[in-house]
């Protein structure tokens, strides 16, 4: 892949004309107890580039849904080249130009590419015409200068790969207004920039692109203009050159955001709770040493494939075959499941909640209290109280908004998904609590408050260990940071030390 960098490539706004492509008007839309969209504007102009910002709640997803024909408005009204039109289902989105790539990629691993691409439309109907389609494939990542094959299968290319099949699917189907959401959130910046690099081809050609995304330092290298929503109603609209990040999340929270991170770090050196050496799990683990002390934040600093995630389910005992030493309070420890892990307090909040955290058709209740059945259940009876009890206690610590404990948790947005995770294993009561991406895909409003939540509990004695991809949240929330690159520490830096080229230096070897 290309690394030209996306502000090196096109400045943003040059393709962007005022042909409005695309208006949604007094957009509302509700469910059950909740008022999802109250009257919401959007315009999209042709080769624009436009955020959709908003904290996790406030109605982006929604309203995306609405334009893809997911779900249907009970009112107001969408324009497309200034002409009315009906988006009752997916088909009419598509029909009418609209493409959706969704931040969990919906391809199948086992086809090709080209498959992949033509999926329940492939030339030649009942008689596939297995080569037109892969020439027509190849074409299209001719085009777009990207160095994989029509008859490669999906399952073997990277993450960054799978998301542009996704971008020349949508091309494929010559749609002219593409949606993308959180489109960054598991690839490196290597592949982000490639990323951009394809966006502005496409702005180029006079394709409209929403984007949807949490990164605010994304905003200036990529975006013309931003639309913020809060609690399912519209605020406004800016040029990004013309405004700041500062202004930008005013807007989103309703008011100033200040001590964005809040930290209380420690002065000293207390004894050491967690103790690892050589951990190894055969594969991206290779032999990591490290160790916590009592009230501290331990950032863990790398790059994608740097094999900190795996480090850490080994050392959880989710690892099968994993070895080195672990110590807990100065006492060495044998973990060969989670639930040895959980005996002796550790508790680990994955970086995938959705595939390895949540019971996605179970309610807030059901996924908060998993953990500690034993607390409200002996023998044959159920203490519904008591669950309830330690379902709210968690529900108003992590300020989740929920409309009630039997909400089912997937309708929840990606932001409270997570503190419901946090507050399942919180429950727990754990000495170390391991955060795996704890703010991935989650607003700014809602990354303070778990970073509030994340110092409260450092400095009542809990040793937490947080891996980030995030370099601000790394720098300006930890302790102390441990670096991985291939599978080992390369380096450890205190708070005082530290230096974002410090850390690449030795994430980058």
């Amino acid at each position: 892949m290309k690394s030209i960098a996306a502000k090196e490539y096109i400045q943003a706004g040059e393709f962007m004309s005022e042909h409005v492509l695309l208006q949604m008007k007094n957009i509302h839309k509700s469910f059950p107890g909740v008022k999802a969209l109250q009257a919401v504007d959007f315009e999209l102009r042709a080769g624009e580039v436009h955020a959709l910002l908003g904290e996790n709640g406030a109605g982006k997803s929604t309203l995306i849904k609405v334009l893809g024909g997911i779900y249907i408005a009970e009112e107001g009204e969408i324009f497309i080249d200034g002409k009315k039109v009906e988006i009752n289902n997916v088909n009419d989105s598509h029909e009418n130009g609209v493409a959706i790539i969704h931040q969990e990629l919906v391809l199948v691993p086992h086809m090709t590419v080209a498959e992949n691409i033509w999926l329940g439309r492939e030339p030649g109907g009942k008689f596939v015409n297995f080569d037109k389609m892969e020439r027509d494939t190849q074409e299209l990542l001719d085009a777009y200068g990207l160095d994989f094959k029509a008859d490669t299968l999906v399952g073997k290319l990277t993450i960054a790969q799978q998301q542009m099949v996704e971008i020349i699917k949508a091309i494929s189907y010559d749609s002219r207004i593409l949606v993308m959401d959180e489109p960054t959130s598991s690839i490196s910046d290597k592949e982000v920039s490639f990323l951009f690099e394809t966006m502005r081809t496409l702005t180029a050609k006079g394709v409209g692109i929403i984007y949807i995304s949490h990164k605010m330092s994304e905003l200036e290298q990529i975006c013309d203009r931003v639309t913020v929503m809060r609690d399912g109603t519209y605020v406004g609209t800016e040029v990004v050159a013309e405004t700041n990040k500062d202004a930008l999340i005013a807007m989103m929270v309703g008011r100033e955001l200040t001590n964005y991170y809040t930290r209380d770090f420690l002065n000293e050196k207390t004894e050491t709770v967690l103790k690892c050496e050589n951990i190894a799990d055969g594969k991206m683990a290779k032999g990591a040493s490290f160790e916590v002390h009592k009230g501290e934040i331990v950032g863990f600093a790398g790059l994608v494939g740097a094999g900190r995630s795996e480090t850490m389910k080994a050392v959880f005992g989710l690892s099968q075959g994993s070895t080195g030493t672990v110590y807990l309070d100065g006492k060495e420890i044998h973990i060969k499941s989670p639930v040895d892990s959980m005996k002796y307090g550790i508790a680990l909040v994955p970086e995938d909640r959705k595939l390895e955290g949540l019971y996605k058709v179970q309610s807030v209740r059901f996924n908060s209290t998993i953990e500690v059945l034993k607390d409200f259940i002996h023998g044959i009876f159920v203490n519904a109280g008591k669950e309830e009890e330690i379902t709210q206690k968690y529900i108003d610590m992590m300020a989740t908004k929920t409309p009630s404990q039997e909400q089912q948790i997937g309708n929840l947005s990606g932001g409270n998904q997570q503190k419901v995770m946090i507050g399942r294993w919180l429950a727990t009561s754990p000495k170390v609590l391991i955060l795996d991406e704890p703010t991935r895909g989650v607003d700014v409003g809602a990354k303070a408050e778990i970073y509030s939540i994340m110092n409260e509990l450092a400095k009542s004695g809990m040793s937490i260990i947080m891996i980030s991809s995030e370099m601000p949240e790394i720098l300006n929330m930890s302790d102390r940071i441990y670096v991985m690159c291939d599978g080992r520490v390369t380096g450890c830096f205190s708070h005082e030390e530290v230096t974002q080229e410090k850390i690449m230096s030795l994430a980058a070897r």
